[in-house]
């Protein structure tokens, strides 16, 4: 079981409130990924789960049991950090064993969790290589492996992957999806790209200045954001917010459209621009549209499009897929 509820959960560091009063249910079982631009107390929340961080006030209950003033060690939790914090002297064996070992359980049992671990994680055939003899992606299933043993109530990720190349991110977030499957446990996951919240999570946890600003399926999140900021958030690339007269014309203060809900035409539409970019990126080519009265659009077509910057060119949202919004920012 791994249910984590807060409950008007609030951290100040003297006069600083970082989070102010949030609550927040992570379901048995559930993939929950916190995200958020940078200083949005992502990384603070999940450290307040975690213990290391003490509650100014509120509640942290897991598995039912008030965990706030409990010690890290006691709650049954096992965080992988963005760092590796391997030991370098040590083998994978004995790295991902170390936890076992501290906890007192003899030979025999670690050998077998360690073994256990090592298969799930395709890290067999490296256990008697010490870390400088693995790459990012082995070094970071390792700590995974080294969490695993502990068999804990949930997982904590610390932003994982930062300190991975492209091509290793890709691998790790298919493996860590992977793992979870297999395992079952509850996953907080903290990360500022919203790629790997899209495509990881069962629930995302949208955060900026230390608020909640939508919780909810990353489908739904995509398809229906609560206001201009997780609109602007959620989505790659970023939605075209519009402003201005244009708004106005659609009964809103602005209006949102994803460049993959613009239809692109040669000869009719409703804005008529001149390209200025064009990135071919072979499976879609995006167009970087300067219109008139409107602002700078990007919008995404298919496959390759024949079209040079300077060439005018037509666009049409489509009308179901358009947001609207209020003067404060929230959907309409």
């Amino acid at each position: 079981m791994g249910k984590i509820e807060l409950r008007a959960v609030r951290k100040a560091f003297e006069a600083t409130e970082v989070i102010p009063d949030l609550d927040l249910d992570i379901e048995d079982g559930e993939f929950a990924v916190f995200v958020g631009p940078s200083g949005c107390g992502k990384s603070t929340l999940l450290r307040l789960i975690a213990g290391l961080e003490d509650v100014t006030s509120g509640r942290i209950d897991i598995d039912g049991r008030d965990m706030t003033r409990v010690a890290p060690a006691k709650r049954k939790l096992a965080m992988v950090f963005q760092s590796y914090a391997l030991y370098p002297h040590m083998t994978v064996r004995r790295n991902i064993g170390f936890p076992l070992k501290m906890a007192g359980l003899d030979r025999a049992a670690i050998d077998r969790k360690v073994e256990d671990a090592a298969r799930i994680l395709n890290l067999t055939p490296y256990l008697e290589r010490r870390p400088g003899e693995l790459s990012g992606g082995q070094r970071q299933r390792v700590a995974i492996g080294r969490a695993i043993v502990r068999e804990p109530a949930a997982f904590l990720f610390d932003e994982p992957l930062s300190n991975l190349d492209a091509a290793l991110r890709v691998n790790m977030r298919l493996e860590i999806s992977e793992l979870h499957q297999k395992l079952g446990t509850t996953m907080v996951y903290v990360t500022h790209d919203q790629v790997e919240a899209m495509t990881m999570a069962d629930k995302i946890v949208v955060l900026n200045a230390g608020r909640i600003e939508q919780v909810g399926s990353p489908i739904e999140l995509y398809s229906r954001p609560a206001n201009r900021f997780v609109a602007a958030f959620i989505g790659s690339p970023k939605m075209n917010l519009i402003d201005g007269r244009e708004a106005e014309r659609q009964g809103a203060a602005a209006i949102g459209v994803r460049p993959e809900h613009i239809r692109v035409s040669r000869d009719e539409g409703a804005w008529k621009g001149t390209v200025t970019v064009v990135e071919h990126l072979g499976s879609d080519t995006f167009l970087h549209v300067d219109v008139p009265g409107v602002t700078s659009i990007n919008a995404r077509t298919p496959g390759e499009y024949g079209i040079k910057p300077g060439e005018p060119v037509w666009l049409t949202p489509e009308e179901g897929r358009i947001h609207r919004f209020d003067r404060e920012g929230r959907a309409l």
